[in-house]
């Protein structure tokens, strides 16, 4: 019955949603009230969070602070429930850059906001009254006070586990938490709320207070100590679920706990039915649905070891294909690693954050003390960590599957745990490994070359695959040019493009070896990312422009190259090799002496009828250099990716004159400040009537070629040729 009503409601919120989708939003008046919830975050000079109208819409704001002593206002005071008079316009989400990107108006849906509005002026008009805001306030000052107390190298994990704060944690961090598959014990997870429940209500027992009591005071501190860590969905599922069956026990009725999984499901989509698109709720109760239906292969196990790889055996098999879906990689040491980590987390690390937290109010000597014995064996388990994710081989990355896979692997899964039940270990491991086979093989059964220009804003990044992978060749990987501000103005976690764009595409793609990466000239909108990508996908080698090693954009790549021991290697013109029926020569530049755009390397690339030509940044001395070296070569060109962003400096008349080329790639922002491509460029290329296309409007661009024939695939059209 209860899963009847679990997938109707799951039905109902995803038609819910898709007619929220399609239907436009309501207009806003020019002026309104907004009040603040507890969700949102302040970075450099930005807060952005989610707000409700007086109607109860919700929406995502964003707001600029207009000083430093503004910023550290809104950082010193919990704004949950500050109602605001706000005047601002309601934009429309950034499309993601490509098809494995973060999408923002997903994100939006997940939360059920109805766009982005931006502030352009607002004033305080009163702080609304409720739990919810006096809870948001205890947990700034709980905040606060771990900032105050705790060591620097323990105060983040702390805020994490007790608070569900991660703001602070460290990047590198965080991701080697993720290649280890224990990123779920860095946060409030059920397993915590749960531990939290049985050390309270045990204390309550201890104290003297009967078992009635306790479970009614165990009733109220839940809820508050939900909002209190931060609301994940994980932690809701978990206080919901204790909540309900605490509650049945008071009418007599034994609730068994999958029905009570289900009706905490149900009212978590009746409530906000976004929320079946987040991940961590996926997450969350698909692991738990594993361990609530695996007890009997429990009991069959013998000793806690044993059953403590069951129980990471159970949780990470089901959830492989989800992870698959969302992020295109799964930890394989995770296996082994919760075996170690979860036990050590659970029972040592968040009682001793707890127990410290409770000392750091009653004696501040007495908790330096235990500070100054923890924090050494702390920060000693922490560079384990560091360690442990350098180790090769960890992270199986088969790129996005299709969702006929994904539903087979599910398939496969289910029947699997069966056969592991019955203890059929070969069965088990059999059903298993052929969907992961046909995961693993599939992005590379396709038969054509693939030139994709991604969509980096202002920068340039182009990825070659040919046929069945036999090579994969990427070409520069975008970067910011970032300029001196003050230091307040300074975001915590900067966007990078390489990590942010160029990663996802390529583990999306299943693309886990690049076999030449190719810096076309040390500019950083070309080379910032490269260092991000080396740091996530194998390279073979690397090659660069002569003289160019000696930048300062380059020293990271450089370094990240020689820790790896990725060889670098300057190229220039003769260097030519053939793969398959693909041919790739550097026609640029001529000579060692690197003077920026006009020694950018120019890859050239045929195959059949097709041929493509790459410039980089090259301007005008550089064309009118091609034109003398190779000009019945680049006559009537397939394919230009024309120089440095379509810049009034590159594609002059006699340049396009002789190339002519079929299609002009421009590598450009939107709204770039350079206005790149250039009206008058653009124009060179319209009077002829040869076609162009600029990543800025058309987003990330994919030519496929196949034979004599080729396509051009955007997010807008399908052209073939």
């Amino acid at each position: 019955m209860f899963s009847a009503l679990v997938v109707s409601a799951g039905l109902l919120s995803f038609f819910f949603l898709l007619v929220v989708q399609l239907t436009e939003p309501s207009p806003l008046p020019s002026s309104f009230q907004l009040t603040w919830t507890n969700e949102y975050k302040i970075n450099g000079q930005k807060l952005r969070g989610f707000a409700k109208t007086e109607t109860g819409e919700k929406l995502y704001v964003v707001y600029s602070f207009a000083s430093e002593q503004e910023k550290n206002f809104y950082i010193n005071t919990s704004i949950t429930g500050f109602n605001y008079l706000v005047q601002g316009e309601l934009v429309a989400p950034t499309p993601p850059a490509h098809a494995y990107a973060f999408s923002m108006q997903d994100y939006l849906v997940s939360k059920g906001a109805n766009g982005i509005f931006e502030v352009t002026d607002w004033s305080y008009v009163s702080t609304e009254k409720s739990i919810r805001s006096f809870l948001a306030k205890q947990r700034l000052q709980v905040k606060k006070h771990i900032e105050a107390t705790f060591p620097q190298s323990l105060a983040a994990e702390a805020q994490a586990l007790l608070i569900g704060l991660q703001d602070h944690v460290d990047d590198e961090l965080q991701r080697a938490y993720q290649k280890l598959g224990i990123t779920h014990l860095f946060a409030i997870s059920g397993l915590h709320v749960a531990l939290v429940s049985w050390l309270f209500y045990e204390g309550l027992l201890r104290v003297g207070v009967r078992k009635e009591i306790a479970r009614v005071v165990l009733l109220i501190i839940l809820p508050m100590y939900g909002i209190l860590a931060g609301g994940a969905p994980s932690v809701w599922r978990a206080v919901s679920v204790v909540e309900f069956v605490l509650l049945m026990r008071y009418v007599k009725w034994q609730v068994p706990i999958d029905d009570a999984l289900a009706i905490s499901f149900i009212g978590f989509i009746l409530l906000e039915p976004g929320v079946i698109f987040q991940v961590g709720f996926q997450l969350s109760y698909l692991a738990t649905l594993g361990i609530v239906y695996s007890g009997v292969l429990f009991k069959l196990s013998k000793g806690w070891l044993m059953q403590s790889f069951l129980i990471t055996v159970v949780c990470q098999v089901l959830v492989y294909p989800l992870l698959l879906h969302h992020f295109y990689e799964v930890s394989i040491s995770s296996f082994f690693a919760n075996i170690v980590f979860v036990p050590l987390f659970s029972f040592i690390i968040l009682p001793s954050n707890i127990v410290l937290l409770i000392m750091t109010y009653i004696s501040i000597p007495v908790a330096n003390c235990v500070f100054h014995l923890y924090e050494p064996l702390r920060v000693l388990l922490t560079e384990a960590i560091v360690y442990l994710q350098t180790l090769p081989y960890q992270l199986w990355t088969p790129g996005k599957p299709a969702i006929w896979l994904v539903c087979l692997a599910f398939v496969s899964v289910l029947t699997g745990l069966y056969f592991l039940e019955e203890r059929y270990y070969g069965k088990f491991i059999t059903v298993l490994i052929i969907p992961a086979m046909c995961i693993h093989i599939a992005p590379m059964l396709f038969n054509d070359t693939k030139l994709t220009f991604l969509n980096v804003g202002q920068g340039d990044c182009t990825v070659i695959e040919l046929p069945f992978r036999k090579a994969v060749y990427v070409v520069d990987a975008g970067g910011l040019l970032r300029f001196e501000q003050e230091a307040w103005k300074t975001s915590r976690s900067p966007y990078e493009v390489g990590k942010q764009v160029v990663v996802p595409f390529l583990k999306g793609k299943g693309i886990r070896t690049i076999d030449i990466f190719l810096v076309t000239h040390a500019d950083a909108d070309h080379v910032e990312g490269a260092e991000e990508v080396l740091k996530e996908i194998r390279m073979l080698e690397i090659h660069v422009t002569p003289g160019s090693m000696d930048k300062p954009v380059m020293r990271d790549l450089l370094v990240e190259a020689s820790q790896q021991k990725v060889p670098v290697k300057e190229k220039m013109q003769g260097t030519a090799w053939q793969m398959g029926e693909s041919s790739f020569h550097y026609l640029w530049p001529r000579d060692t002496d690197y003077e920026g755009n006009d020694d950018s390397i120019v890859l050239y690339m045929q195959q059949g009828t097709f041929r493509a030509l790459l410039t980089g940044d090259l301007e005008e001395d550089g064309e009118r250099e091609l034109i003398k070296l190779y000009g019945s070569l680049l006559a009537n060109m397939t394919l230009l990716k024309a120089g440095h962003h379509g810049s009034k400096t590159s594609s002059i008349e006699s340049f396009v004159e002789l190339l002519q080329p079929e299609l002009t790639i421009f590598s450009a922002g939107l709204n770039n400040r350079y206005q790149h491509p250039h009206d008058m460029v653009v124009e060179r290329f319209r009077k002829r009537q040869l076609m162009t296309r600029t990543t800025a409007i058309d987003g990330t661009i994919e030519i496929r070629i196949q034979a004599n024939r080729w396509t051009m695939h955007t997010e807008k059209d399908l052209v073939q040729y």
